[in-house]
Order: structure tokens, then C-alpha cells, then sequence
């Protein structure tokens, strides 16, 4: 409750978040905030953990209807990783520009700090980050997550569903990118599910 109150105000503000905020958001009072948590950092922390976790996106990746035609289930399953990427990339976005996730702290991805070793936070732990292994983690239980989504359409695939969900991902991943000025602009999910299951060639005698 704790967290899922302080996330949209950390994306907002950042570090200089005050815990009688996240109170006034949780409905309870400021005192027992400190009961779950040490101090403001850990609440940062634990939000940290939350962005970058996969838990719920692949809750929702869950709820998405197999009776649903293939692009259809891609489509949605496109629009929630989105939301997941710029959830994580406001919070953690946040946290960095005002201070809390710095070098020789660690972060989200488990880069080292300016001393060469892990970015190590109170009591001699690690930061906020996962260990280095963790993007990989997440990835494949992605990946996972989207397999059984197309799993019902294994025989009518010319690749394995594991093959087609890395690829789903990766054009995924790529289109949230920032696009260079000038650049074309990203492809919708629409047009991503297109590609990934009709490819980028007309048919013959069609305008599509």
C-alpha cells in the first residue's frame, strides 16, 4: 500500500518526496510508514524495486483473453509492456535526476559505482539495483509471459513461440527508444504486429 501510494509521487518529485506525503496518499498516518520501513530511502528503494520488477506486467500479460485473435493479444500484451517501460523509466528517471540513485550507490540495472566494485547502500548492501543478472532474469520471464500468449498459435508459426516473443520484444524495446530528430516516427503497435507476423513486403495484388 506503502509503495503503490509513493510511485506516481516519486515519479513526480523525485527524492525530495516527504514521507507525510506518501501518508497523506496512503491514507495513514506518517508514523506508520516507519513501522514497514527504516527510513525515506528504504521507501525509495522498495519503489525502485517495484518499477523495475516485472510482477505486475506479467499479472496483466495474465489477463489477457487466448480467445482473442493473435494480433489482438499482441497488441495488448504491447500496450502494457509499454506502460511498464515508461513507468520504470519515470520513476527511476526521477530518482537519478534528483540524487538518490547516484554513482557508488547503485541502481536499477546493477552498474558499478565510481569506485570500480558494486554500489553498496546502508548496512554494507547493495543500492537499490538487482543483482547483474537481473535484466536477463526479466527479460526471460518477458519473454515467457508472451510465449503463452502465443502458444495457441504454435502450429500456425514458422518459428518456435519462444523465437517469435524475442523478436516481439526486441521491436518492442526498440520502438520505445527516443527517435533522433528528423527520424521517422516509431512504429505504432499496430503496425509493430504487422511486421513481426505479415512482414514489411506487400502481397501480391494488395495494397497491404
Amino acid at each position: 500500500m506503502v509503495v503503490a501510494a509513493a510511485l506516481p509521487l516519486v515519479a513526480e518529485y523525485g527524492a525530495a518526496v516527504t514521507t507525510s506525503q506518501i501518508a497523506r496518499a496512503a491514507g495513514i498516518g506518517e508514523a506508520t510508514i516507519f513501522r514497514a520501513f527504516k527510513d525515506k530511502d528504504e521507501v525509495l528503494d522498495a519503489c525502485v524495486a517495484e518499477a523495475v520488477g516485472t510482477d505486475h506486467v506479467l499479472r496483466e500479460l495474465a489477463t489477457i483473453s487466448l480467445d482473442e485473435p493473435l494480433d489482438v493479444r499482441l497488441t495488448e500484451a504491447a500496450e502494457a509492456l509499454r506502460a511498464h517501460m515508461e513507468r520504470m523509466g519515470t520513476v527511476v528517471g526521477a530518482l537519478h535526476a534528483s540524487g538518490h540513485l547516484h554513482p557508488g550507490r547503485g541502481g536499477p540495472d546493477g552498474r558499478e559505482g565510481r569506485d570500480g566494485g558494486r554500489g553498496e547502500g546502508r548496512d554494507g548492501q547493495h543500492g537499490a539495483g538487482p543483482p547483474p543478472d537481473a535484466r536477463a532474469q526479466s527479460f526471460l520471464a518477458l519473454r515467457d509471459g508472451v510465449v503463452e500468449l502465443i502458444e495457441p498459435d504454435r502450429d500456425a508459426c514458422r518459428l518456435s513461440p519462444e523465437k517469435v516473443a524475442t523478436a516481439f520484444l526486441g521491436l518492442l524495446f526498440t520502438r520505445l527508444h527516443t527517435p533522433a530528430p528528423g527520424t521517422e516516427a516509431p512504429l505504432s503497435p499496430e503496425e509493430l504486429i504487422a511486421v513481426l507476423l505479415h512482414g514489411s513486403l506487400k502481397h501480391p495484388g494488395s495494397d497491404r
